[in-house]
């Protein structure tokens, strides 16, 4: 299970020639690895978002970087945080999904949620869908995926989805985690309590002691064991050798994504000790582990090493 996740959400790296991309990323799975993270994570989106950059920044599509990233990296496990379910057929992500675990030897995660960035939809073609209708398509999913990755030959004749005995040779090399991403109270949490070995919340702080009480309520009525289930928090960050410089390279992040600098309130900002309090202050509140993403200068060298090392013994 994830507890100390390493996510990359970006692409946009100053200065960066495209023959530069990958091995950037690379670098940055390399540092996670070597410096106590347990999986690496990207998204699943084919448009950055509004709230880190302009829809036109550069995005690489999730199982085809995870499966090259799998080729670089030895002990983490891979996955999208999070799939967005309106993606893919479900039968096709549950291959996908197996692919990645058979070319990791054994390291791929599934991570999915129900899809939400409508822009993104619209433009490329994808079915959006009312809001009950994505969370509709995202059990039935769960029940053809979660079935395929076991082993079994699921048929569902459903509302949005019909399979007849999907059969998914080879299967996977290991038993594949499912983790399902967002907060939400009454639909999300409870498919989690039914489906998921992970919960990945997207909350403020304040509101994680809720998020675990709903998630428990939800397995009592589902005669689901809690503690079965990890739970971490998605988080953001940007870390330095000082205060300064941190801030100091955030700003500079903002000034060529101005989009970002609304996150500024959220960031997890300053020296080792300082990014390591705010995250202690997340466990405190009762979850396993934290996914923590360095949108402004994960592409330094050493960032993601110094990221690791500061949180890596809070999670031991």
């Amino acid at each position: 299970m994830t507890r100390l996740g390493y996510q990359i959400p970006n692409f946009s790296y100053p200065g960066g020639a495209p023959d530069q991309l990958f091995p950037t990323v690379v670098r940055q799975a390399h540092e996670a690895e070597a410096s106590g993270f347990d999986t690496v994570l990207v998204m699943d989106h084919f448009y950055q978002l509004a709230m880190i950059g302009s829809p036109d920044q550069p995005m690489l599509e999730c199982y085809t970087l995870l499966s090259a990233l799998a080729q670089h990296t030895q002990k983490v496990r891979l996955s999208a945080l999070v799939t967005g379910n309106t993606y893919r057929n479900p039968s096709l992500l549950a291959k996908e999904v197996t692919a990645l675990d058979v070319v990791s030897g054994g390291r791929g995660q599934l991570g999915i949620g129900a899809g939400w960035y409508e822009f993104e939809h619209a433009s490329l073609g994808f079915e959006f869908d009312t809001f009950t209708e994505r969370f509709e398509k995202l059990e039935e999913s769960l029940q053809i995926v979660t079935g395929m990755l076991k082993g079994e030959n699921p048929s569902l004749e459903g509302k949005h989805y019909t399979v007849h005995e999907a059969m998914n040779h080879p299967a996977p090399l290991s038993r594949i985690p499912v983790m399902i991403g967002g907060g939400g109270e009454k639909k999300t949490l409870r498919l989690v309590a039914k489906y998921a070995d992970e919960s990945n919340l997207i909350c403020a702080p304040d509101e994680i002691p809720r998020k675990l009480e709903a998630l428990a309520g939800h397995c009592s009525d589902l005669g689901r064991n809690r503690d079965e289930i990890t739970v971490s928090v998605q988080a953001n960050a940007c870390i330095a050798p000082t205060h300064e410089q941190a801030a100091a390279e955030f700003d500079a992040f903002v000034a060529e994504h101005p989009e970002a600098g609304q996150r500024r309130a959220v960031v997890l900002l300053g020296d080792s000790d300082e990014v390591a309090a705010g995250v202690q202050a997340l466990l405190d509140r009762g979850v396993d582990g934290v996914t923590v993403n360095l949108i402004a200068n994960g592409h330094i060298e050493g960032r993601v090493s110094q990221l690791g090392e500061a949180l890596a013994p809070l999670i031991s």
